[in-house]
């Protein structure tokens, strides 16, 4: 609202008719340069050294000098500001998703970031709608028999909303990727970021979280793309198709291993009917892009 308000003040400088000539070019260039991260820190420069130069030398009886004042007294939103959310998968998933909902469609430019664990971690590994089909957590001892609930395919249905799935281990870029085209997209933006978390149960252990990152795409479990609504073919499938074994990555955490101990044939019908998700998944993701490229 700030900012928005400077805007009406800037353009209130064009119409000055004493203004100077410097003046008028930095309110002018910082117009065309605000909405760009980097091009709104030179013009914001030059345009705050203008501003301070009129508070200084015009007179207090000159009508534009309370107007300038006020224009400087703001000129710490002069660079385009960065709005970002940061939470879990279930706030975002499940028990905050109607907060989330409304925010997505909101239209409005911010950007939300969920670090995706596929359970409360915080408050005793609860299952989640995260939480994936065969895993073992709290309320889902038996391994949960539903599957994932899809958040990118829901915010990607609305087709203004920048959104992208990342696992930093499998790839930097991408992540880095992801992060730069959000934080420029005019909208909302969502990132769901995969986050191997100790209630996993990772026989990799905590300290080798981006070896876990890229095994988890490298098998498909998980997959990284990108949904950017300016591009006239917006989906990007970062993911390659997989080249490791589903089944040897559930089986190297406890959270899948510990319901064949207890369950084995259960395990057996749900961590197959969880490869079958995770393919299916992978080749709708493919068709999607294939269909728009056409």
């Amino acid at each position: 609202q700030r900012r928005a308000q400077v805007v009406e003040q800037i353009k209130s400088v064009l119409e000055y008719p004493d203004a100077p000539a410097e003046l008028k070019a930095a309110a002018q260039g910082w117009l065309d340069a605000k909405d760009d991260a980097e091009a709104s820190k030179k013009a914001s420069e030059v345009l705050e050294a203008e501003v301070k130069k009129a508070v200084d030398t015009w007179g207090e009886d000159c009508p534009g000098t309370i107007e300038m004042k006020k224009l400087y007294a703001n000129r710490d939103v002069f660079v385009k500001p960065s709005f970002w959310v940061f939470g879990g998968d279930g706030w975002a998933y499940d028990i905050g998703y109607g907060g989330l909902d409304h925010v997505l469609a909101s239209g409005e430019n911010i950007n939300i970031m969920v670090f995706d664990t596929e359970v409360y971690s915080n408050t005793g590994g609860q299952a989640s709608k995260a939480t994936p089909t065969g895993a073992v957590a709290q309320f889902a001892a038996a391994g949960k028999a539903v599957k994932k609930k899809d958040l990118a395919q829901i915010a990607m249905s609305y087709g203004y909303i920048y959104v992208a799935q990342i696992s930093m281990g499998a790839s930097y870029q991408q992540t880095l990727n992801a992060l730069i085209e959000a934080e420029s997209y005019d909208g909302p933006s969502l990132i769901i970021a995969y986050a191997p978390c100790i209630n996993h149960g990772n026989k990799n252990g905590m300290g080798k979280s981006i070896t876990t990152e890229k095994q988890a795409v490298e098998t498909g479990y998980w997959n990284i793309f990108r949904f950017d609504p300016r591009k006239e073919a917006p989906l990007t499938v970062d993911s390659k198709p997989a080249t490791g074994e589903y089944q040897d990555f559930i089986n190297n955490e406890v959270r899948y291993t510990s319901l064949k101990l207890a369950f084995p044939e259960r395990a057996e019908e749900l961590f197959k009917k969880a490869e079958e998700q995770a393919k299916a998944k992978y080749e709708n993701l493919v068709k999607q892009q294939e269909a728009q490229n056409k």
